[in-house]
């Protein structure tokens, strides 16, 4: 009869006051005994699925720490915030500014987290230029350091070369010019070697000036396969209007620095997130 006990009175715990309360179970000869009633007990607590009664309670964290919010923290992330710490204190150490660098030219910039937009006016024409800092940074090999030579001083510098668009508008006009721009990694240009250019064009095409979506109906020149001497007054056209190979090298400047500017605000926010 008493391996029955505890089932019995772990339907009457779950039906709650739905369901008419068990009568107390003695076995014969023991009317009153105290040791059953002390054993119904503790089998009714073990089977209470209250929150934080006895050993079963669910309350306690499992391999965590807590500290009221809510969340699981596990030592992992302990040592997970300590990293950020640190990490965060030798990123501030080597940024040069929390001033993004200056634009030459007459250029006014206007940022939306990782995008920028640069504008100037010449004449009767926009000229504006955006970019993402997004995979902006190509990939580099890792090299041995040499002999007496300490990592850290081995360390490539890390640069941001962003793709960037020109779109060149007239304003008597309902059309805008549109150049896809990159920086080849080879900085391979169609000149002389001393006078190449460091950033190239991908493609050219005509856009609806009004509309802020493209049409991909547009036709669109690659310039893979296009005639140098076409190509050549492609990129003075642009340098014209002040997008030469001084300004391509600013715009890296002013990418890397958002980009690193950008870096830390994620690792803030990281630390933060796992923190609390």
């Amino acid at each position: 009869m008493l391996r029955v006990l505890p089932r019995l009175l772990c339907s009457a715990g779950r039906l709650g006051s739905r369901a008419a309360p068990l009568p107390l179970l003695q076995p014969a000869g023991a009317s009153g005994s105290s040791g059953i009633r002390g054993l119904a007990r503790s089998m009714w607590l073990l089977c209470s699925s209250g929150p934080g009664r006895g050993p079963l309670g669910s309350s306690r964290p499992l391999n965590g720490l807590s500290c009221g919010c809510g969340a699981l923290h596990t030592e992992g992330d302990k040592a997970f915030a300590e990293f950020l710490t640190d990490e965060i204190k030798e990123e501030k150490k080597i940024q040069k500014s929390s001033m993004l660098p200056k634009m030459s030219g007459g250029w006014e910039i206007g940022l939306n987290g990782t995008e920028a937009k640069l504008v100037r006016k010449v004449g009767g024409e926009k000229v504006t230029v955006s970019f993402n800092i997004n995979n902006s940074i190509p990939p580099t090999m890792e090299e041995e350091p040499q002999e007496g030579q300490k990592g850290a001083e081995n360390e490539p510098e890390i640069i941001s070369t962003p793709n960037f668009v020109v779109e060149v508008t007239k304003l008597s006009n309902n059309q805008s010019l549109v150049f896809d721009c990159h920086y080849p990694e080879d900085e391979t240009g169609h000149g002389d070697e001393d006078e190449s250019d460091i950033f190239a064009i991908r493609e050219v095409s005509f856009q609806p000036t009004a509309e802020d979506d493209w049409k991909d109906t547009s036709y669109t020149l690659n310039t893979d396969s296009l005639d140098w001497a076409l190509y050549d007054h492609l990129m003075d056209f642009l340098t014209d209007r002040g997008v030469d190979n001084t300004f391509a090298d600013e715009l890296i400047e002013l990418s890397t620095a958002l980009e690193h500017q950008e870096y830390i605000k994620f690792l803030e926010n990281l630390s933060g997130f796992i923190k609390c």
